[in-house]
């Protein structure tokens, strides 16, 4: 489901239809809905093909993911409220 108002936001900031935003809206929450372990696991192949070695790349990976927005992962309700209450 779309936010709305990310989708009207985002239309109105740049001019787009609100189908355009739309668009737009789902093609970055693909993108940024990767699971942290699918990311990981890309970004070492692509770094792996352009001549890197694993002790650089690891390096890499851990830098990126500290600024890059990766899904969250699966919670229970349970874990929901193990988080809030410990």
């Amino acid at each position: 489901m779309i936010d709305a108002e990310l989708v009207s936001r985002v239309a109105l900031t740049t001019g787009l239809s609100p189908s355009e935003a739309a668009r737009v809206v789902e093609d970055v929450l693909a993108w940024y809905s990767e699971p942290v372990e699918d990311y990981v696991r890309r970004r070492h192949a692509a770094l792996q093909s352009s001549g890197r070695r694993n002790a650089e790349i690891y390096a890499q990976i851990v830098d990126e993911l500290r600024d890059r927005v990766v899904a969250a992962p699966q919670l229970t309700e349970r874990q929901v409220r193990r988080v809030l209450y410990g």
